[in-house]
């Protein structure tokens, strides 16, 4: 969460923009849920060179490590961030909301290098996937954001997404197959049984 604090100038934030080992859900139904959590080591090679601080990923620049206004580090929790919002009056205004707890979470755009998934089937057949990033490529931008949804994470993750959930329907189909053979086989078996 981002927290306002007084140390040196009065329109410095700092706060979590990810944590550790801690999944959220990006994806849901009856059949299928799919979570995703960034593991510890994930920022160890990342590109951080230049990366922005802006609201709900919106293009305004409020901080930037570039000019020394945002400073980034990877810490037991999470990725820290660090930033004084007083160089511009939007910069300011943002303090205000962040100071005010109307803006209290926030979030990070990025590319994956590696991850790895698991596959958990519950007893109603409910089948989980958890996604572990496991080395992040580069780091675009941390964003404070009015709802904590993490556009990186769903757009680097759309095309995970929507290939577990194919990959779910497809086993499903080729299971119900299975199931429709051997009922058809049990019935010519039957048929043949009471026919002769």
């Amino acid at each position: 969460d981002a927290v306002p604090f007084d140390e040196e100038k009065r329109y410095r934030v700092r706060g979590y923009a990810t944590t550790y080992n801690e999944p959220y859900t990006l994806y849901s139904d009856d059949d299928i849920e799919i979570r995703e959590q960034v593991a510890p080591e994930a920022f160890a090679d990342a590109d951080m060179s230049d990366v922005i601080m802006q609201y709900n990923h919106e293009g305004r620049v409020f901080a930037r490590t570039r000019n020394n206004t945002l400073s980034l580090t990877s810490d037991e929790h999470g990725l820290l961030i660090e930033a004084d919002l007083g160089g511009t009056e939007i910069g300011r205004q943002l303090f205000d909301e962040i100071d005010g707890g109307y803006t209290d979470r926030m979030s990070f755009g990025f590319t994956v290098d590696a991850d790895e998934v698991s596959e958990e089937r519950e007893k109603g057949k409910r089948t989980i996937y958890l996604r572990t990033i496991t080395r992040i490529g580069k780091l675009y931008d941390v964003s404070a954001v009015s709802i904590p949804a993490n556009d990186g994470t769903e757009i680097s993750a759309r095309s995970l997404v929507d290939g577990l959930i194919a990959k779910e329907k497809a086993e499903r189909l080729i299971e119900a197959e299975k199931e429709a053979r051997a009922r058809r086989s049990k019935i010519q078996q039957e048929s043949a049984f009471f026919g002769s």
